[in-house]
């Protein structure tokens, strides 16, 4: 019986730090609110770098689920 609670509180252990990153717009990533870095460049040009603690983003995970389509082999008519 002792070994069965053991394996419960483990494994919700586990499953917790699993689950620990938090979903912000820009993905899943540590932080909730992500440190974006806002400036001007010499020609006035605005940028905006935001993301660099992601774990994955949105669009890498829509590339990962994008299932490819297999090349045709031998002579297809």
């Amino acid at each position: 019986m002792l070994v069965i609670n053991m394996i419960k509180i483990s494994l919700l252990i586990m499953f917790s730090l699993l689950l620990s990153g938090c979903i912000n717009k820009h993905g899943i990533s540590a932080k909730y609110y992500s440190d974006c870095k806002e400036y001007y460049d010499l020609q006035g040009y605005y940028h905006k770098e935001c993301g660099e603690d992601d774990i994955i983003t949105y669009k890498e995970m829509g590339e990962a689920l994008k299932k490819k389509e297999p090349e045709p082999t031998g002579n297809v008519y």
